[in-house]
């Protein structure tokens, strides 16, 4: 059950880019809720798939009165495991969401951040420095996460096949494994081209292997493999704001508005079910806006 709760730490880390504080408050919550389940549950449980509502309505009961934490602190504990749970529900490790019908606490919702279209250039340029294999692999990586908006875990799940650089598209399979086709610009075909021909070849060691993007080891390259790619050329490339891979996502689908796109057709390619999703990135482009704007009409003190 541990194990499970690192993973999903490493996908906060990785795919939400969030900060320190947050992930180690995220495992002190999720922690305590382990430590319940294994002293104090009742019925007890060997794996979350044992988790019931009765479960959680128990260990909420507890936090409130046992422990006689204020409401605010309730509702982050609740909304870390919550989280947890969509996590393990998304990744195919249980069936049935046992916080689906769990009053949802309010907590504050973060836009997501985007960067500047420099600093994307800066990053890309910096996987262009040199020749290596593992080079070529990375400036695919980086091309493909800014040129189609995937998640991480779509990335990492690409096996050749599911680019058709013909077509200049790339097939990935999202959320409740949804299938989309999504365009790639030109030197985005190129990158992955250049890397398929001159990069994955001297980075295969099985010839049965199927996944686009490997490691070192000739294996299929892991979410925090990928993140530390990134962290790595972020900052050779001297890019101060924190980047992680989901940075690219959201600087894909602000750009993209930015730029005079659809909402709806920005919606299918990022995959989400909901177009109130994808309206979050409305809000950024408009912030960002306003301050390139504050930025230009400085007011008179």
């Amino acid at each position: 059950m541990q194990k499970k709760i690192e993973d999903f730490l490493t996908s906060l880390e990785v795919e939400k880019g969030y900060s320190e504080n947050t992930r180690v408050a995220y495992k002190n919550d999720l922690g305590q809720f382990l430590h319940y389940l294994r002293s104090q549950a009742k019925p007890s449980v060997d794996g979350w798939d044992g988790v019931k509502k009765d479960h959680l309505v128990s260990y909420i009961l507890y936090l409130k009165t046992d422990r006689e934490y204020t409401s605010t602190t309730v509702a982050r504990k609740v909304a870390a495991i919550k989280s947890f749970f969509h996590f393990l529900v998304a990744e195919g490790l249980i069936r049935d969401d046992p916080t689906a019908t769990l009053d949802s606490p309010r907590v504050k919702k973060y836009l997501p951040r985007a960067i500047a279209q420099e600093d994307v250039e800066r990053l890309l340029e910096a996987t262009s420095a040199k020749d290596t294999p593992r080079a070529l692999r990375d400036r695919a990586i980086l091309e493909l996460l800014y040129a189609t908006g995937m998640r991480v875990s779509e990335l990492v799940a690409l096996n050749g096949g599911d680019v058709d650089l013909a077509s200049a598209s790339v097939r990935c399979f999202g959320k409740g494994n949804k299938e989309r086709v999504i365009p790639i610009y030109e030197r985005a075909v190129q990158a992955v081209d250049t890397y398929l021909n001159k990069g994955r070849i001297s980075l295969l060691r099985d010839p049965e292997q199927k996944a686009l993007f490997l490691n070192q080891r000739g294996e299929r390259l892991t979410r925090q493999g990928l993140w530390l790619i990134v962290k790595g050329y972020v900052k050779e490339a001297g890019i101060k704001v924190p980047v992680t891979p989901h940075t690219l996502r959201h600087s894909f689908a602000t750009h993209m508005l930015r730029g005079g796109a659809d909402l709806r057709n920005v919606q299918e390619l990022l995959g989400h079910a909901n177009i109130a999703t994808t309206q979050v990135y409305t809000q950024v482009s408009n912030e960002r806006l306003r301050e390139v704007y504050d930025e230009a009409h400085p007011r008179a003190k």
